[in-house]
């Protein structure tokens, strides 16, 4: 087992933090702009899509789970998941352009199966066959909990930086090649590239060092066993959860976004300045993080982070249409999205030490598979959400005027959902105690000692 005082280069934490830059280029593109796609240039019901997007995370469950397990039995001279980087670099950007691709040829049922496939492709294979590996890669890089809090806030930064290469790019780059359906297709093919450039960079600037401990089992542990043990692991299940709400409110936010900018404050060019003002005071604030977090701990900047977050989207209830309103409750969601972005996977590495501790086995590949299952299941939950209380207001994509349900509807995604979710994870994270237990721990694993060896 690596010793716990690693020093990790700038250049490692940067290329580290491009692998979350390089998989944001879909997601951000999936949260924020899929569902505009689908109901205002290949016109489906939003409420199809939203039921899709639901159905496709029961593939999720199974392929997160599944790329979990490959991770863990990897045996290679590049490491257990930087592989996975390589191998899925191409096929990620491939699916991405065909995920804005559907044929304006198609009638109504082949554009719904064709989005079926293609979103399940990208969500529930290729996407977990990247995403999964990279999570794990953190757990990996170092043991140190203070360097896993740096290489985390380095991910959210330049994650944070993948937003706004979508969110500020997308619109006016779809303009520039048409403003038809086939322009977002190239739109997607520009990006597609620059990510593949980007996941690249991970790949050839990251190291694999931590090994399990030489008292850990280190035998194949069956599948079913490993869920098992994934469920004696209390801070797993906690942050898992945890993570399902926090991306709940991701996918609201990105996603009626869009909306709310073009039906409540009646300019749909303020989705841009919104995302923009947010996302850069996300990005300085996360400058900070990294010394708060020594002070405070991973589990109270999370609790803080999310107390600023949902305070921010209440702010959108007060400020109507004032611009200068808007742009300081923007910046407020961004002052708590550094605090919660800047932990939440670095927090899910630390509970692999407990789980090795309490059960004798390490999993980080499952681990982090099950938790990238449960951000992928808030990320559902919160698009299907969108379309289907945007169908249950009665939102009609070619009204000149929506109704006062459709005006509750958007009201309720983007401001009321997100702010009791962050209420839930303040709640969840009350009980969260390993940041004072985590030491101890480490110090158990290296001399043999553990709950299991005491069974």
């Amino acid at each position: 087992m690596e010793q716990k005082t690693t020093k990790i280069s700038f250049w490692e934490r940067f290329s580290y933090g491009c692998g979350d830059l390089g998989c944001n280029i879909i997601y951000s593109a999936m949260s924020a702009f899929l569902l505009f796609y689908y109901t205002d240039y290949v016109h489906i019901s939003a409420g199809i899509v939203g039921t899709i997007m639901l159905v496709s995370r029961i593939f999720d469950g199974v392929t997160d789970l599944i790329m979990g397990v490959i991770v863990d039995r990897t045996k290679s001279k590049m490491g257990k998941c930087r592989p996975w980087i390589l191998r899925m670099a191409i096929p990620f950007a491939i699916a991405g352009i065909l995920l804005f691709s559907v044929p304006s040829g198609l009638g109504q049922t082949a554009k719904i199966a064709y989005i079926f496939i293609t979103y399940n492709l990208v969500s529930s294979v290729i996407y977990t066959a990247i995403n999964v590996p990279y999570a794990t890669l953190n757990a990996l890089i170092t043991q140190d909990q203070y360097e896993r809090s740096v290489l985390s806030i380095f991910r959210m930064i330049l994650a944070t930086t993948g937003t706004l290469i979508i969110t500020n790019l997308t619109l006016p780059l779809v303009q520039a090649f048409g403003n038809n359906a086939s322009a977002w297709t190239k739109a997607f093919a520009v990006f597609g590239v620059l990510a593949v450039i980007i996941f690249l960079i991970t790949f050839t600037g990251t190291k694999e060092r931590v090994k399990p401990s030489e008292h850990t089992k280190q035998e194949k542990i069956p599948f079913f066993k490993g869920i098992r043990l994934l469920f004696q692991n209390k801070y797993w299940i906690m942050i898992t959860l945890t993570l399902v709400f926090i991306f709940i409110i991701y996918s609201l936010n990105g996603g009626a976004a869009v909306y709310y900018a073009k039906v409540v404050l009646k300019n749909p060019n303020l989705v841009g300045p919104m995302n923009l003002v947010a996302s850069i005071v996300q990005i300085v604030a996360m400058f900070f993080t990294a010394f708060i977090i020594k002070k405070i701990g991973k589990r109270n900047m999370l609790i803080l982070g999310a107390i600023i977050y949902g305070l921010g989207f209440a702010m959108f209830a007060f400020v109507g249409t004032s611009y200068i309103g808007i742009m300081i409750a923007s910046g407020l969601k961004g002052v708590g999205n550094a605090g919660i972005s800047s932990c939440m996977f670095a927090i899910v590495s630390d509970t692999i030490e407990y789980g090795e501790w309490k059960t004798g086995y390490r999993t980080e590949g499952l681990i982090n598979s099950a938790s990238s299952f449960g951000f992928k299941v808030g990320n559902g939950l919160g698009s299907a959400m969108l379309g289907w209380i945007l169908a249950l207001g009665g939102y009609a994509e070619k009204a000149v005027a929506q109704s006062a349900s459709a005006l509750t509807a958007i009201n309720a995604l983007f401001i009321y959902i997100p702010v009791l979710a962050a209420v839930l994870i303040v709640a969840i994270m009350c009980f969260y105690k390993l940041d004072k237990e985590y030491d101890g721990i480490v110090t158990d694993l290296k001399e043999g000692r553990g709950v299991a060896d005491n069974d």
